[in-house]
């Protein structure tokens, strides 16, 4: 009996594999020896490669290096149904010791971070890079959970399935942890051109 019942699900186990198998992004590269973009108390600039967008984000909080983090942050290439990037920029920078919202105007995706650590407030502003891919448009946008789940704490941020994208952020902070607490704007896009734009 149970011959036969393998006989039946494998043959399925082994289509869902093949349709589902490509949308775990499975573990990432945060770079060359999984080194930080930063020094504690310093300013960074982090870009991915042309073509790749941000897919996961690491961080470690210091209370006694300033209240700051290091950051690192992993990429991987656009699904090739998005072509190439049209465009690229910098965003408006979001100010440091304020609660913020942005995500990446002209249906732009997330592919750097440029931030400014501020000795005066203990935080850091924060700039986005954006790539826009022809005229594709976000859908089925959501927010992720709070990423540290506290103040203080470290955090790994990762995007588990293919073809969403990170297309901004919403952060709060804390005047009294000298800590910040970020939600991920994170969509799909459209496999096709479409004739409106956010701004």
């Amino acid at each position: 009996m149970d011959l036969v019942l393998l006989w039946v699900f494998l043959p399925l186990v082994t289509v869902a594999w093949g349709q589902y198998g490509d949308y775990y992004y499975g573990p990432y590269n945060y770079g060359d020896n999984d080194e930080w973009v930063n020094v504690y108390r310093q300013g960074f600039n982090f870009q991915c490669p042309h073509g790749q967008v941000i897919v996961a984000v690491r961080s470690v909080f210091s209370k006694k290096e300033g209240s700051d983090r290091l950051w690192n942050y992993a990429c991987m290439p656009a699904a090739q149904s998005l072509g190439e990037p049209t465009e690229c920029w910098w965003e408006e920078i979001n100010r440091a010791g304020t609660e913020w919202y942005q995500t990446c105007s002209n249906n732009g995706l997330v592919a750097g971070f440029q931030s400014q650590y501020f000795p005066s407030v203990l935080d850091r502003e924060w700039q986005f890079y954006c790539c826009r891919y022809s005229r594709r448009c976000p859908y089925s946008c959501w927010l992720t959970t709070e990423h540290p789940g506290h103040y203080g704490e470290d955090m790994d941020m990762m995007m588990y399935t293919y073809d969403y994208y990170i297309r901004g952020a919403t952060t709060t902070f804390s005047a009294v942890d000298r800590d910040r607490q970020w939600k991920f704007i994170v969509c799909r896009m459209t496999e096709y051109d479409c004739p409106f734009q956010n701004v």
